[in-house]
């Protein structure tokens, strides 16, 4: 089963982000996902990859990122996201 802390490291790795995982497992008991052993999560990171894209782009990336994962073991996934700032 993926943790909290497998899709932090997936994260950060793939889009070299600052990234926070809460699992909001608990919120959603007896929901059918829930039944079927898929988590539901919320992320939320900061990232220079994200610099210039749009909110759908932005979590097209984070899905990649997740894509094995998405098909079982992730049943539901918040995303918040946000770019960096860049300094010259």
């Amino acid at each position: 089963m993926v943790t909290s802390e497998d899709i932090k490291k997936r994260l950060e790795t793939a889009l070299d982000a600052e990234v926070e995982v809460i699992d909001e497992s608990h919120l959603h008991a007896g929901h059918e996902g829930a039944k079927s052993g898929g988590r539901h999560y919320r992320v939320k990171l900061k990232s220079a990859r994200f610099n210039g894209l749009r909110t759908l782009a932005r979590h097209r990336l984070v899905y990649d990122a997740l894509a094995e994962w998405m098909k079982k073991e992730i049943h539901a996934l918040a995303i918040d996201s946000t770019e960096e700032s860049v300094v010259d």
